[in-house]
């Protein structure tokens, strides 16, 4: 599995736990990386791929349809 499907992962999981999205930090915490400049970057791409959307504040994160990664 992609550390990018990783982190899709763990923000579907996240939100339906408590209804909001994880932080750049939880995110690496959940996937095993440390940087939150890694993180960023693949919520960049996974936002370039069509698979979330963000907001200007980190907590927006909306996640499109039921797509999965391969």
């Amino acid at each position: 599995m992609s550390t990018r499907s990783e982190v899709l992962r763990c923000i579907a999981r996240h939100q339906a736990e408590h209804g909001w999205a994880p932080t750049l930090r939880e995110i690496g915490e959940a996937v095993g990386l440390s940087s939150t400049s890694t993180v960023q970057w693949h919520l960049k791409e996974l936002e370039r791929l069509g698979f979330i959307e963000r907001g200007s504040r980190e907590r927006q994160i909306r996640l499109i349809g039921e797509r999965e990664e391969k």
